[in-house]
């Protein structure tokens, strides 16, 4: 008879997961025991970083990653990164070490108390299987909730003396074999009666989210945007991780303000919003107005049903973005109405000493790879790096939507280890940095030729535009002088330089795309926010 090791490990080579992410300790190695020639564990130095190293890697391959976490430290330790990959529905499968079942109800040292209720409300399964014969049974429903939408991370805790205990085959066998899948198209009388409202407006706009991208209808959007003449806006960057339009078309309007009233100045001079793949909207800061102008009128297409319902205004169909998008094309004809004007291109941006962030960014545009990954998590440069780079390519751009900082610099590394063909460029800043350092030493030691490209500010410039906006004066804690993110990374392995002027910059830029090891740049730049 098989052990429970060894139907988890078939489990999980059926479901096409033989990488896992981890940082074990003592309760994890009798899982990890004789670990098998196909599969490949990447070593993080720290929980949070092998979380989103993972986040990164399960959502630009769309498919659900193992997680190999310590007990109850590793997984406090994990838990900001948890909250990330929740707000990205990201299919991230953590395990988590337990005590022998023969200690937990004494409590002996590295017992995970109540193990299950820790990771709440941040994955949509938490489980510790009641008898050792159970194992493989839960961690393939955790497998299959994760990856059906919406997608989400799921935890598992495994007391560590269960993986010698032999199971029955014939019943193992039937939960490896099993594939579960789902995806809901929405009600054809929804979908017509949508279509006529589309058709009936007399100057629709469009907001794309993220699930755009997750759900592979990139091609859809454009077509529905052409069809109809519909100007495009991204969902607000705070809920934006990914990108549902192509930033180069003529009718991309920009990203969308994350504020409730800016949100409802901006979209005022139409009748109809059409919101497709994101939640409406992850409104931050606090400023307020009226969600909508009076005659604008706005209809969600979101697969989380949850998004659908706490929305604050107008109507939503829950169902799969790319079906409903194909239905919904199938049910218009091209429109009468006239194509918005063309946005305008990057704004030019002159040489300072030091740098503005947008002078560096328009270097890495002219530079960067057609086929690159870009991941970001310099908060004060978001619209700068959107507004010159225009990124235009599915499955190219990442960021946390969650806003908890450590998802930029990990995510990086799980992305380049999931495509190794494509170049991946990190732009940070060096507070960002210290939130996942550890993963520096990943990538060294796995040779991830990621990018890392870190714009040094010496504050917290986001922070600094939030106490403005809050009219917060006197707040400690928003400066950061000293941190030398080139002399920690080179303390990792990665080979880094500081560089200050536009020429420097570019033959550095050019020198890390070459290189098939990781880089790190370090740029002084000018404080403060960059928008253009």
């Amino acid at each position: 008879m098989p052990t429970v090791r060894e139907a988890t490990y078939d489990l999980f080579r059926k479901q096409g997961m033989t990488t896992m992410f981890g940082n074990p300790g003592s309760t994890e190695l009798p899982m990890l025991q004789d670990y098998p020639d196909d599969f490949e564990y990447v070593l993080g130095l720290q929980e949070a970083a092998v979380v989103g190293m993972a986040d990164g890697f399960a959502q630009v391959t769309g498919k659900p990653v193992l997680v190999n976490l310590h007990t109850a430290p590793g997984l406090g330790n994990a838990m900001g990164a948890i909250f990330n990959a929740q707000a990205n529905h990201s299919p991230v499968v953590i395990t988590v070490g337990q005590q022998a079942r023969s200690m937990i109800t004494m409590q002996s040292n590295l017992t995970n108390r109540d193990a299950i209720r820790v990771p709440h409300p941040y994955v949509k399964f938490a489980y510790e299987p009641a008898r050792a014969e159970d194992v493989p049974l839960a961690l393939a429903h955790a497998i299959h909730l994760a990856s059906l939408p919406p997608c989400g991370p799921v935890m598992v805790s495994l007391p560590m003396d269960d993986w010698d205990v032999e199971i029955d085959a014939a019943a193992a066998q039937l939960v490896i074999d099993r594939q579960v899948s789902g995806r809901a198209g929405a009600d054809p009388v929804q979908v017509t009666e949508l279509a006529a409202r589309i058709r009936d407006a007399k100057n629709p706009i469009a907001v794309a989210g993220p699930d755009i991208d997750a759900a592979g209808a990139w091609d859809e959007m454009i077509s529905l945007s052409e069809l109809q003449n519909l100007g495009v806006w991204a969902a607000p960057a705070t809920g934006g991780g990914r990108l549902g339009f192509p930033e180069s078309h003529p009718h991309w309007r920009g990203v969308l303000p994350p504020a409730v009233g800016p949100v409802g100045e901006t979209l005022k001079d139409h009748d109809l919003v059409l919101v497709v793949g994101s939640s409406v909207f992850a409104y931050y800061p606090n400023i307020p107005g009226p969600f909508l102008a009076e005659g604008t009128s706005l209809v969600q297409i979101t697969s989380d049903p949850d998004e659908a319902a706490r929305a604050p205004m107008g109507d939503a169909i829950v169902a799969d973005v790319k079906l409903t998008l194909t239905a919904l094309l199938a049910e218009l004809e091209q429109t009468e109405r006239e194509a918005p004007p063309a946005w305008p291109g990057p704004s030019r941006v002159e040489e300072t000493d030091p740098v503005n962030a947008s002078l560096i960014l328009s270097i890495l545009a002219e530079q960067i790879p057609e086929d690159a990954v870009v991941v970001l998590e310099s908060p004060s440069s978001t619209l700068a790096l959107r507004n010159q780079l225009r990124i235009s390519k599915p499955n190219s751009y990442f960021f946390g939507c969650g806003g908890g900082l450590g998802f930029g610099l990990s995510a990086a590394v799980g992305i380049q280890i999931a495509e190794p063909e494509r170049p991946v460029v990190c732009v940070l800043g060096e507070g960002s940095v210290q939130y996942a350092v550890a993963a520096f030493w990943t990538a060294a030691a796995y040779d991830v030729p990621v990018t890392f490209l870190v714009l040094r500010n010496e504050e917290y410039a986001i922070l600094k535009w939030f106490a403005e906006i809050e009219q917060v004066t006197g707040s400690p804690g928003l400066d950061l002088p000293a941190l030398e993110s080139a002399q920690i990374a080179s303390g990792y392995g990665i080979e880094s330089e500081m560089v200050k002027t536009a020429a420097e910059i570019e033959t550095a830029i050019k020198g890390a795309f070459a290189d098939p090891k990781p880089r790190l740049i370090e740029i002084p730049v000018q404080p403060g926010m960059s928008l253009f």
